[in-house]
């Protein structure tokens, strides 16, 4: 296949990523207005609730069988070291740069998670109807590349959903502190301000200094000490383990992550399966009804991404070098390392021998970040801009990147 195919082939997904963007930020414009903030809110929310769920039941009902989950084990680690290599590449980043709190869990999570869903599902199935595709009979590759990628989608989603969901609720957590400490500096300021006529000095003056009660106390022996220490690591201990728990509670009880859980288990038990999948399932008009609403999710995520993008470009907080180093470690050091990742599994025997399933294997390390991280970002409140920015070069970048490393990948396989 020749190279200038492929580079059609590849960059069309990501070419209407960015034109559906351009229309958000139309749309969000002060001259038409229609997607102002609270649209923003109300379209993010169904998002979340209703259409990212559908679209991961969706691929992972359909696609998922037990037999898959034993034989493509590899894929699952595979996307396990995109996002443990991905993560670490971006806190380095983060440590090195020193970005502002409340955009540093985005950066990790934007080097982390990648479109693990949407462009493979749009480039695999295309590049297996074009003639002379280097994975054979075009009908068996569009059946088999359909399959893999959209059980990369249904295991992408679950890191997606707990890692990058478990970074941006922090990062706005931090934030909040942050936001909430400032006002209440400020506040105290204020009425320092207002007391001038000392009475706050008077009054702090006839409190008890801390000296002289610490010299009025009656010190405690060694055993009443070494309870207090142990009760209080006892405290410590069931705290951290409460929030622990909260927290595992809080990220799996979300709707897509619910969504991929049912959709897992459906798939993996025949008869249920049955029920939904297939041209004589009994129930097949519900799961017709979910696709079509998952089929809403790319877009309506990428329209918020793009109304968000106006007030990213107006006032711009991400610093050039944050979004290099992004760009350096997802279309740089990652697919390099998927490279090596990928054909040493398959020297090993770890992997299949179908040139296909290690072709969608090594993709994964080449995509731009997730359109979900925008959702996110939306649904906590923290850094909608920021992340819109850092998700428009990404994806700019990424139409002669990604293109270029699906050359590079069929090269090598091939």
């Amino acid at each position: 296949m020749e190279f200038w195919s492929l580079f059609m082939v590849a960059s069309m997904p990501v070419l209407q990523v960015l034109i559906i963007c351009l229309l958000g930020s139309f749309l969000a414009s002060s001259r038409i207005n229609v997607l102002t903030t609270e649209a923003l809110t109300n379209m993010n929310k169904i998002v979340f609730a209703v259409f990212a769920p559908a679209l991961g039941f969706a691929a992972i009902v359909k696609s998922v069988t037990f037999k898959d989950l034993i034989s493509w084990w590899f894929m699952t680690v595979n996307l396990g070291i995109i996002v443990f290599v991905g993560a670490f590449l971006g806190w380095i980043a983060v440590k090195i740069l020193k970005p502002r709190s409340h955009i540093k869990g985005l950066i990790v999570a934007t080097c982390a998670t990648g479109n693990f869903g949407y462009l493979p599902l749009m480039v695999v199935p295309a590049l297996c109807n074009e003639k002379g595709n280097p994975f054979g009979d075009s009908s068996t590759c569009y059946t088999n590349g359909l399959a893999y990628v959209s059980f990369s989608t249904a295991i992408g989603g679950i890191f997606i959903w707990t890692f990058s969901y478990h970074l941006m609720r922090k990062s706005s957590m931090s934030f909040e502190t942050t936001r909430l400490d400032g006002s209440l500096s400020d506040k105290i300021v204020e009425n320092l301000d207002k007391n001038e006529d000392g009475s706050c000095i008077e009054e702090s003056l006839l409190l008890p200094s801390s000296s002289f009660k610490n010299d009025m106390s009656v010190p405690l022996t060694l055993r009443s000490k070494g309870a207090a220490e142990m009760s209080e690591l006892s405290r410590r201990f069931q705290g951290i383990a409460k929030e622990t728990i909260d927290h595992l509670k809080e990220v799996l009880l979300t709707p897509p992550m619910v969504s991929l859980m049912l959709g897992l288990v459906i798939g993996t038990i025949p008869w249920l399966k049955l029920l939904l999948v297939g041209d004589t399932a009994i129930l097949r008009t519900i799961q017709d009804s979910i696709v079509l609403l998952g089929n809403a999710a790319i877009p309506s995520v990428t329209l918020i991404l793009g109304a968000n993008l106006t007030q990213g470009l107006r006032k711009i907080e991400v610093k050039l070098s944050a979004i290099l180093a992004i760009v350096l470690i997802r279309y740089l050091f990652l697919p390099i390392i998927g490279i090596g990742t990928v054909l040493a599994a398959a020297k090993l025997g770890l992997v299949p021998q179908s040139p296909l399933f290690q072709y969608v294997t090594l993709i994964l390390f080449a995509v731009p970040p997730g359109l979900s991280l925008g959702t996110m970002a939306q649904l906590f409140g923290v850094a909608q801009e920021e992340c819109s920015v850092i998700l428009l070069w990404s994806y700019v970048v990424a139409a002669f990147a990604f293109t270029v490393w699906s050359t590079v990948f069929m090269w090598i396989l091939t």
